[in-house]
């Protein structure tokens, strides 16, 4: 009797094994970003449902492409659950308490942690790649991925950095340890910010920024959200101190694309490339 017990046993653990380890089959993601990374990823038979913002190509880089999926009418878990999902793609900035009721429901959440970096991407598309059953497509969208930062790299090799920071009619600025960090890294620049010691995204320190040496001025608008003008610098001819810089005034004002200067995903790298292009033009 024993013996058969734990032969029993022990098979019922390798189904409950199986069965823990089974792709996920009605999968919702919350947030652009982890949208990006499901399209990418996910068999198109797995996605229940993308962001609210997933079919607006102002601020979702795969709109094209989101737009043959269903999509959520807000970020509520209400609204997540009513797409019946077996696990759900949040981000560390999604509403904590959203997040507790999802996983009351019993909803397995995936949360991507961090995105400062292109090397904290890469670890999210590996992690969710073995979530969704994936890791071989995973694999081959960070090696597709490294190899393209690897050319922008070698394009950039020996070029003088231009000096450069964030810009834009909200009242921060992005230092070290942000996406914007990451993306002068990965362009050819300076975050001048940075370099004076600022971490993270903080209140703009208007009256330290005038003594500050700047090259460019990088940012993005959202003509959809404020009344804000048709262009980055029209809608910066209000703010202080931007108006007061030698590099407004220069009009060396580079405006970036909403959906890739904020991106959370892979999809970082094209505004990489985008940035080095207006940058350094030689190239």
């Amino acid at each position: 009797m024993r013996k058969v017990f734990l032969v029993c046993f022990c098979f019922l653990g390798i189904i409950s094994a199986g069965l823990a380890a089974s792709p996920p089959k009605r999968v919702v993601s919350q947030t652009v970003g982890t949208d990006d990374l499901l399209l990418a990823l996910a068999d198109p038979g797995q996605i229940a449902a993308l962001s609210y913002l997933a079919h607006d190509p102002l601020h979702a880089p795969e709109a094209a492409l989101a737009i043959n999926y269903p999509k959520l009418s807000s970020s509520s878990a209400e609204d997540i659950l009513r797409f019946k999902p077996d696990i759900v793609l949040v981000t560390s900035f999604s509403p904590q308490e959203c997040v507790a009721i999802l996983k009351q429901s019993g909803v397995r959440v995936f949360i991507l942690e961090k995105f400062e970096t292109l090397d904290d991407v890469y670890t999210s598309i590996l992690q969710l790649g073995d979530v969704l059953g994936q890791r071989e497509k995973a694999e081959a969208l960070v090696a597709a991925c490294r190899a393209r930062v690897s050319s922008l790299n070698s394009a950039l090799k020996g070029v003088r950095p231009v000096r450069v920071i964030s810009a834009g009619v909200y009242p921060f600025i992005s230092g070290s340890g942000t996406s914007f960090q990451d993306l002068c890294d990965n362009a050819g620049a300076i975050n001048v910010a940075a370099e004076k010691g600022i971490k993270g995204d903080v209140p703009t320190p208007v009256e330290k920024i005038l003594s500050w040496k700047i090259d460019y001025l990088i940012g993005f608008t959202d003509q959809r959200k404020n009344g804000l003008g048709p262009t980055l610098k029209e809608s910066l001819k209000n703010v202080a101190p931007y108006r007061f810089l030698a590099a407004y005034k220069a009009g060396r004002i580079i405006e970036m694309p909403v959906a890739l200067f904020l991106a959370t995903s892979h999809n970082r790298i094209a505004a990489f490339e985008m940035l080095a292009k207006a940058l350094h033009p030689e190239l």
